[in-house]
């Protein structure tokens, strides 16, 4: 299979890689965010054009496909950037824009690309783990028959903290966890009812919690069919994994350099560290880690674009689980070649360890996606 860069693709990864190196400095990758921080980096996402990379020209974006966005991701996985543009271009604005109507998409879109509104997907909940259709938010009609009452929580809705539109999961029809009678609700911000809870991963990543009570949105907010939002939300979480999976590689890319660097630097017994082989054979399985974590990334990516959601489900699954496995034993290697400090926040490597192992467990750890890769 042919992975070789078009000039055009090459052009959009250099530029990502110049906007990253500038806006993410080197000293505070990997710490928590403020809020100011945020909303920059946020709106110089969008002045770059990068929230609307794979949305549609109509709206503002640039209706560039899978590949791209690996490269972005890839890009901003080195620099351990924010939620941002996973919450609002990968996971809301793509749902948006496959799955809106055109007043939808009109209503919101340009907004979203412009980076003037920040949008998040909720659709996790406590108990479910990583069952998407474990859904006990409820949905239902309100008296005058025009709107929905939505109350139920929430959990872990990256981007949840800063996003001005919040597309909510609810059951409107069903048990549980039955895998028909989910809907898609758009709920601002500053709904009555909404009570947004916000938290950092242990990665540095921003999210929240959010915890609905008679929330009322009208008919023109279901996005989607009515009943029929799994497909859509599996859609939407398999480009999310295929986003993770670049990032890792991002990650581990910059992991391993930081770990070659200090080995280079760091002297006993009169000499570098690197100079031992012992290391340089770690070093050398840590590179090969590398060469199959990038290889799945592309896989993943490619997986997106099949028309076949059984397929692209298997593929998306395969790469996600030796990306967990793989990243995390890099992850593990590298805090143990930098020694002691390694294990502190101040290092550098241990904020790129923490990105890797927390991306292995969002959206399913490998033991799920193992699972789920034998199952289909």
């Amino acid at each position: 299979m042919d992975f070789s860069l078009t000039d055009e693709q090459l052009a959009l990864r250099d530029a990502a890689a110049r906007f990253c190196e500038d806006t993410w400095p080197a000293a505070s990758r990997g710490l928590p965010e403020t809020a100011p921080q945020q909303v920059e980096r946020h709106r110089a996402m969008a002045g770059l054009g990068l929230l609307g990379l794979a949305l549609p020209d109509a709206c503002g974006g640039s209706a560039l496909g899978a590949t791209e966005a690996m490269l972005v991701a890839q890009e901003l996985g080195r620099v351990l950037a924010g939620s941002s543009w996973l919450a609002s271009h990968t996971l809301a604005g793509q749902l948006i824009a496959q799955s809106g109507t055109p007043q939808q998409q009109t209503r919101w879109l340009p907004a979203l690309v412009a980076g003037e509104l920040p949008a998040a997907l909720a659709c996790s909940e406590a108990q479910a783990r990583h069952t998407l259709h474990d859904v006990q938010t409820r949905a239902t009609r309100t008296l005058d028959n025009r709107g929905w009452r939505i109350s139920g929580h929430k959990a872990g809705v990256l981007g949840g903290d800063t996003a001005q539109l919040l597309i909510v999961c609810a059951r409107t029809a069903g048990d549980p966890t039955d895998p028909e009678g989910l809907s898609l609700f758009a709920v601002p911000h500053t709904a009555e009812g909404l009570r947004v809870q916000p938290h950092v991963h242990i990665d540095g990543r921003a999210a929240a919690h959010l915890h609905l009570q008679h929330v009322v949105v009208g008919d023109d907010d279901l996005i989607g069919p009515l009943d029929g939002a799994l497909p859509l939300l599996q859609a939407a979480v398999a480009r999310a994994e295929a986003a993770l999976c670049a990032e890792t590689a991002g990650a581990a890319e910059a992991l391993l350099r930081q770990t070659c660097e200090h080995l280079k630097t760091r002297r006993q017994f009169g000499q570098p560290l690197a100079r031992f082989q012992a290391l340089q054979h770690r070093v050398a399985d840590m590179a090969i880690a590398l060469e199959q974590i990038e290889s799945m990334a592309c896989v993943a990516a490619l997986a997106c674009e099949s028309p076949d959601p059984a397929t692209r489900d298997h593929q998306v699954s395969a790469a996600r689980c030796l990306t967990s496995q793989l990243s995390r034993k890099l992850a593990l290697e590298a805090i143990q070649l930098h020694g002691a400090m390694g294990m502190t926040d101040e290092c550098r490597a241990s904020r790129l360890a923490k990105r890797l192992i927390a991306n292995g467990l969002l959206f399913g750890d490998a033991s799920y996606h193992l699972r789920r890769f034998a199952a289909t």
